[in-house]
């Protein structure tokens, strides 16, 4: 059966553009007879304020995207993550960096990827006797996919990511773990997100392999953009919902994904159901 997921981090509320994100993941899923569940991303505690995994729930509820299962939290998954990185150290796929990201910088040279150099590799074969910082997925060669929209993908991981953390320097569990144990563990068969996050899908997909685990069908929806042309997010100062019409807030973000419809008044889960049949004839 299909199974579906929309995952925000609870960074922020909701804004215009994870509306839309929302809207395709719940459509997809409706549109296949499939699951949709919810997932809090909140691996990344310190940048979570207190109540805003309540408050987006509230949202997706005024909106009438309610999940098929209850939500998960990734804050209360730590043992799972620490067993995957525990195989992984084993099967030699996996090791411990010593490496500062000033020390990384002076090796690798300024070539930032969202935020992170290109790893060149230190710490492979050891750390000199320092003591492990972080913990590195090692990856080699080229890694091809396709998505449904983008269409074919490919990437060079090694030379343009490098081997890339697993768990940080600060205890954290990195974002490419936890979303790829938890999509196996919960049998998402698709994933629907934006296309600022089609980057993340090769080193996705290398981690599965390592961890003998399936990989999801990927679909990556256009970005909303804000009038400077730079993607609507919470980091830019993207603003809430207004979720006093959710039929109009809908409505917007269905046009967003080529779904128009028409103006007349009416209750959201009449709007919706439109759109899921817009959105089936559609794909």
């Amino acid at each position: 059966m299909y199974r579906g997921r929309f995952a925000p981090s609870p960074t922020g509320p909701l804004h215009a553009g994870s509306l839309v994100a929302a809207l395709a993941s719940w459509l997809d899923a409706r549109a296949h007879g499939g699951q949709w569940l919810v997932r809090i991303e909140d691996v990344d505690g310190p940048r979570c304020p207190p109540g805003m995994d309540v408050f987006i729930l509230g949202q997706l509820a005024a909106l009438g995207l309610r999940p098929d299962e209850p939500p998960v939290w990734q804050s209360r998954r730590a043992d799972v993550y620490q067993a995957a990185l525990d195989r992984l150290v084993a099967s030699g796929h996996a090791y411990g960096c010593a490496c500062t990201r000033a020390e990384i910088a002076a090796l690798a040279g300024p070539r930032p990827r969202h935020g992170e150099l290109v790893y060149p590799g230190t710490c492979r074969h050891g750390t000199n006797g320092r003591a492990a910082r972080a913990w590195r997925l090692r990856v080699e060669g080229v890694v091809d996919w396709c998505d449904r929209r983008l269409g074919p993908q490919t990437q060079d991981l090694q030379a343009e990511v490098g081997d890339f953390v697993l768990k940080r320097a600060d205890g954290l569990w990195a974002y490419q773990l936890a979303v790829v144990v938890d999509d196996a563990e919960q049998g998402i068969t698709d994933i629907v997100r934006g296309e600022d996050l089609a980057d993340n899908t090769l080193r996705q997909i290398a981690l599965q392999r390592r961890l003998s685990l399936p990989t999801p069908r990927y679909l990556h929806t256009p970005l909303v953009l804000a009038e400077d042309g730079h993607k609507l997010s919470k980091q830019n100062g993207a603003a809430a919902l207004d979720l006093a019409d959710p039929a109009a807030r809908l409505r917007e973000a269905a046009a967003c994904l080529g779904l128009e419809t028409d103006a007349a008044a009416r209750p959201a889960s009449d709007l919706l159901a439109e759109v899921v049949a817009r959105w089936r004839a559609a794909k």
